[in-house]
């Protein structure tokens, strides 16, 4: 039983790697389309600012050991039932049915509040990216703002749209620099979620 690490590599993938933000940043380097630039058309790509800025970079390594320290925590709730359920297996031939039944029941009641614990913590990391995410952006909007009225910007595009093209009012660059002007850390605790919070549960 693993904490979902599909959670996790969304997570580090915004915060700490956007290959999807990369990869198009090389793709339109790649591509012969340029022209001039288009006056008052800006682009900025948000997955580049949380991947390069510092903040982004320290928020991913925290979000990393909150997941680790999840992870074992679920593994050591999970062990002695491992091992309970191999002493049961190693004896299940000698037990009448009735106490073959009562120990799978009591068994089964262990796994499957490991799993809801699991869920719980996989629910918890989801909202600390949430909250770590909007931090930033917090932090980072008043750089966008910045950079945008001194490009004389009066369109802003997300720059994963665009297929190619003259790339000189793209502001992601000055924003990551901005931005680590400002703040380059953060820290943040594993958000706490009630158990009751878990989808089809009622209260």
């Amino acid at each position: 039983m693993r904490i979902d690490r599909t959670l996790m590599a969304i997570a580090i993938a915004t915060l700490a790697g956007a290959p999807s933000a990369l990869l198009h940043a090389q793709t339109n380097s790649n591509m012969p389309l340029n022209g001039p630039a288009v006056a008052g058309v800006c682009l900025l790509s948000r997955e580049a600012i949380f991947a390069h800025a510092k903040v982004g970079m320290a928020a991913s390594a925290r979000l990393k050991q909150l997941a680790e320290q999840a992870q074992s925590e679920i593994d050591t709730e999970r062990k002695p039932i491992d091992a309970d359920v191999q002493t049961y297996r190693a004896q299940a031939a000698s037990l009448t049915a009735d106490q073959r039944q009562t120990r799978e029941q009591a068994l089964a009641q262990r796994v499957q509040q490991v799993q809801a614990d699991q869920a719980l913590r996989t629910r918890e990391l989801e909202a600390t990216r949430a909250k770590a995410l909007d931090q930033i952006a917090q932090y980072a909007q008043p750089v966008i703002v910045s950079a945008y009225e001194s490009k004389n910007c009066g369109l802003l595009l997300d720059r994963s749209v665009v297929l190619g093209g003259n790339m000189a009012n793209d502001l992601t660059a000055a924003v990551v620099q901005g931005l680590d002007a400002k703040v380059t850390t953060m820290s943040f605790n594993l958000e706490t979620l009630p158990a009751s919070s878990a989808p089809g549960t009622t209260p």
